[in-house]
């Protein structure tokens, strides 16, 4: 039969060409064309208005919003409800829920009663764990020690990305590549699944996971709206995540998944020990992420927590686990946790790591639900998020940790195994530094 024959019938959904039901059921479901170039609908969230408006209620809401920064307006959302409960106009009726969504959407999450309150100098260690190094000599930092050994370049880069970047060369690349395998091999055994995701998501699906896409504080890079509407570059994979689960009936719960992907944020520093590689445009991650049955999260939160201490600690670093303070949780987390590692060339703690319970704050924004066991009635699950491995972060720990007096940088033996037994960073050859010059060519 030929193509444009067979083409004729799929538009006018005759399939009795078809020789196997596969393939009358795929043709059948993609046919839509029109589905093709529709623009993304997200969900109406469904927040919980029995709590929120709720007189006994009111007084513990607004001291959550002032100790998590004083983001959100509880009486503008109690004012919009009474309005919407009272209206009878279809079409105002509508216009004031959708301004009582947005309101609402400003609300922060609850608060764990174990969050200390405050800024983030109230952050309480909950342990130490490996062994600090003594050096007996002045240690480099990983940029002086990358480019020393010609296998990091973060000067001369504006001719392809701009400033806040980098390039790893061969070692470098090299154990990068040897982090996450590392990593994937210690979660994959535990139980999680392996997910590609893309780095381009609606804003809609971000902002439901609690990351502003508009405003002065965002951190969010935005596509040309022109060519692309309302899509970003995703700051990182739980936003992705936490996306597949959207509109789901999960069954089967605890689901766990992670991702490696790249991590796109638009933000600045202007300190000193943030320079380098510390604080990037675009960056590696190994993120975990899972949905899970009311009142699981904070077991979940522990058992990733514990994930993240046995990877650090089999990696020789020297770390401590923070309980991080309300001004620190963002809006979308119920708890958090951060893990720091101590930089010796600059002598301070940088965060290499955290974990976050989210409870249902993004499962009724993005409508993942599930059922319980012999009940009607479906709930929203709780999101739990943390990193196994932010590459840049974890480099710059390694590589710090992990020189020699002689210059050299000795390959941790958690990961010898995967650079083929090396046990040293070899110094990459000079080919040369490059100069561009303006073309001449005839018209």
């Amino acid at each position: 039969m030929r193509a444009v024959q067979i083409l004729r019938r799929i538009y006018a959904r005759d399939f009795s060409f078809c020789k196997t039901k596969i393939l009358t059921r795929f043709l059948s479901s993609s046919t839509n064309i029109e589905a093709w170039t529709d623009h993304f609908n997200s969900p109406t969230p469904e927040f919980d208005w029995q709590y929120l408006c709720d007189d006994a209620n009111l007084k513990e809401i607004e001291q959550n919003i002032m100790d998590r920064k004083g983001i959100g307006d509880i009486y503008k959302v109690r004012s919009l409800w009474k309005s919407y409960q009272r209206e009878t106009n279809v079409s105002l009726k509508e216009s004031l829920l959708q301004q009582l969504n947005t309101a609402a959407s400003e609300l922060p999450n609850r608060t764990s009663p174990s969050s200390p309150i405050g800024s983030e100098e109230f952050a309480e260690c909950k342990g130490l764990y490996g062994t600090k190094r003594d050096f007996t000599f002045k240690p480099q930092s990983v940029t002086e020690i990358g480019q020393r050994l010609n296998l990091l370049r973060i000067s001369d880069v504006g001719h392809t990305t701009g400033p806040r970047t980098y390039y790893f060369l061969s070692d470098f690349a090299k154990l990068e590549q040897a982090l996450i395998r590392y990593t994937l091999d210690n979660l994959l055994p535990r139980g999680f699944t392996l997910v590609t995701v893309p780095d381009i998501l609606s804003a809609s699906v971000i902002e439901a996971c609690g990351f502003k896409t508009t405003g002065d504080r965002n951190q969010v890079y935005k596509l040309d709206s022109y060519n692309h509407s309302n899509l970003c570059l995703a700051g990182t994979s739980e936003m992705s995540l936490a996306g597949l689960f959207m509109n789901e009936m999960c069954t089967n719960l605890p689901k766990k998944v992670c991702a490696v992907s790249h991590c796109f944020r638009a933000e600045v520093s202007s300190t000193e020990e943030e320079q380098g590689i510390y604080r990037v445009h675009q960056f590696t991650k190994v993120e975990m992420f899972s949905v899970a049955q009311r009142g699981q999260g904070d077991y979940l939160l522990q058992e990733f927590l514990e994930i993240e201490k046995q990877l650090f600690l089999n990696l020789g670093l020297h770390f401590r686990v923070l309980e991080m303070p309300t001004h620190e949780l963002g809006a979308p987390a119920y708890r958090k946790f951060d893990i720091e590692t101590w930089i010796p060339s600059k002598q301070f703690w940088g965060e290499i790591s955290s974990a976050s319970n989210c409870t249902d704050y993004q499962s009724r924004r993005l409508n993942i639900k599930y059922q319980e066991v012999g009940k009607e009635d479906t709930l929203h699950v709780e999101t739990v998020n943390g990193t196994a491995c932010a590459v840049p972060r974890l480099m710059m720990a390694i590589v710090e940790n992990y020189q020699q007096e002689d210059g050299s940088v000795a390959v941790p033996e958690a990961l010898k195994q995967y650079m083929s037994g090396q046990t040293h960073l070899q110094r990459a050859p000079v080919k040369g530094k490059m100069k561009f010059v303006q073309g001449k060519h005839s018209r």
